[in-house]
């Protein structure tokens, strides 16, 4: 069975689920509140599971968002589906960088650097691995065969 929203969801909530497990690991497992204080400020920090749950929202949000991106672009560069551990690994790293020098600083928190080589690194390689190869993936097994444009 082949659809988008398979697709979607699967490499989505993959990736949503591995990235909050590192994240949690990582940097305790609060960070829920951190995703939350980008929509609401620092206030989240102090919030109770409201804030935790509405952390977790816009992540899976954001996750499925990624998802949708990278299927939507695959249709009409059909080698991304194809190869999904170059393609994969790659869009990871992107979605690495949109995140860090984009929507972080945009949030309410207005999260910036400055940030260590070592961070930069480790950040674009647990991206490429937990966001964006489950993604490729997931659009490479569920999604329909997209024609063949590059």
């Amino acid at each position: 069975m082949r659809s988008a929203r398979l697709a979607i969801t699967v490499g989505g909530g993959v990736a949503g689920t591995l990235d909050i497990l590192q994240a949690s690991i990582l940097f305790g497992w609060d960070i829920p509140k951190a995703i939350a204080g980008g929509l609401v400020g620092p206030r989240a920090f102090h919030g109770g599971v409201g804030m935790y749950v509405l952390g977790m929202a816009l992540h899976f949000s954001i996750a499925l968002t990624w998802a949708a991106v990278f299927y939507l672009a695959s249709r009409r560069l059909g080698f991304m589906a194809e190869h999904p551990v170059v393609c994969g690994l790659l869009y990871g790293m992107v979605v690495e960088n949109v995140m860090n020098l984009v929507v972080l600083p945009l949030s309410a928190l207005h999260a910036r650097g400055p940030y260590e080589l070592k961070d930069l690194i480790l950040g674009l390689a647990v991206h490429a691995i937990v966001i964006g190869l489950p993604i490729a993936f997931a659009v490479n097994r569920f999604a329909p065969k997209a024609a063949q444009n590059l």
